[in-house]
């Protein structure tokens, strides 16, 4: 660049893509689970009640009781790189970026803990990124979920003199590339297992039933995942029965059902002895499915006379999961690149 003497440097525009997932405490420990909790508790659009209702519920009962429970959860799933989720949207990001070639910035974040979305977008728009786009791995939309990136979003950019443009990956629920990512890498995992499965559950993170009657359209996007993904195992997996729950419930209002617990005692209870349980809301396996599905799961679907029970892994850094990733960004940086 032909710049005046005494101009500070200036450097080069880049376009970047942030991925963005939910967010994971710093450590399997009551404190920091606690630190976690409180941020992502405080946000109304994850717990939509008056906030003079909820602080001393949040505040006075369940911080002080829910770190010490969670914290041994998160023991069990924790590896040496840190939480599962963390893990591995890390390397979704260097993969995507080794896809996308070095003329495209690819960070991640998390919406609650760390890396926290401020912090990366500063050290992406320093780093020359006029264009960015912002990708929630979240397949289904919510207010909970998509919704707090994008406000997240705005905080950060209100803060910015100089704004970069942003884009927003839409939700994917039900684009073709995610269907048949979901299809192929389930389809891999259902053939390598050393039992037939009677029954796929196809498990989905709960939400209060209130805001399917709000008009958030999280219950009908994963509805219609689920039953595109039956349709497209269909053909490989005839006799494969596929069914579709809620995991997660918290507290004591209704949630969307049926919830998965229940499903799993009901299914073992009503004879079926072998099944494989899947969680395609989630991009990247979790303390939601590695504890509460595979370890948590197993033990009702056992108690409940089941015998053989499987736990099939998230698209995670799958060669189908990376491949749709790719596409689904490159798409949406159309006239950017």
């Amino acid at each position: 660049m032909n710049l005046p003497a005494g101009h500070p440097p200036v450097v080069a525009p880049r376009v970047g893509v942030l991925l963005v997932n939910l967010g994971t405490p710093d450590a399997p420990t009551p404190k920091a689970v606690r630190r976690y909790l409180k941020e992502f508790l405080s946000d109304p659009r994850v717990v939509e009640i008056p906030k003079l209702v909820w602080w001393p519920i949040l505040n006075g009962i369940i911080l002080n009781v829910r770190p010490k429970k969670s914290a041994h959860a998160y023991e069990q799933v924790w590896g040496p790189d840190g939480s599962p989720l963390a893990t591995i949207t890390k390397a979704q990001a260097k993969l995507l970026q080794g896809q996308l070639g070095e003329g495209i910035m690819v960070r991640w974040a998390m919406r609650y803990g760390n890396p926290a979305m401020g912090t990366v977008l500063a050290e992406m728009k320093a780093a020359g990124c006029e264009r960015i786009l912002i990708a929630p791995l979240y397949p289904q939309y919510s207010g909970a979920t998509t919704a707090t990136v994008v406000d997240e979003l705005g905080r950060q950019l209100a803060a910015m003199r100089w704004q970069p443009s942003t884009r927003t990956l839409p939700p994917y629920y039900d684009d073709p590339l995610h269907v048949a990512a979901l299809r192929d890498n389930l389809a891999r995992q259902l053939r390598a297992l050393p039992f037939v499965p009677e029954v796929l559950l196809l498990s989905f993170h709960g939400m209060p039933d209130r805001t399917l009657h709000l008009g958030d359209p999280y219950h009908c996007q994963c509805r219609k995942t689920a039953r595109l993904v039956g349709e497209a195992l269909r053909a490989e997996f005839p006799a494969l029965r596929i069914e579709t729950s809620f995991q997660s419930r918290f507290g004591r209002a209704k949630w969307l059902e049926p919830y998965t617990e229940e499903t799993l005692t009901a299914l073992a209870k009503g004879g079926v002895r072998r099944l494989a349980i899947a969680a395609p809301g989630f991009s990247a396996d979790c303390l939601e499915t590695r504890e509460e599905l595979a370890i948590r799961g197993r033990e009702v679907f056992a108690e409940a006379g089941g015998l053989d029970f499987a736990a099939l892994d998230c698209l995670n850094t799958s060669s189908a999961g990376m491949a749709m990733l790719e596409a689904l960004v490159r798409r949406e940086l159309g006239g950017w690149i």
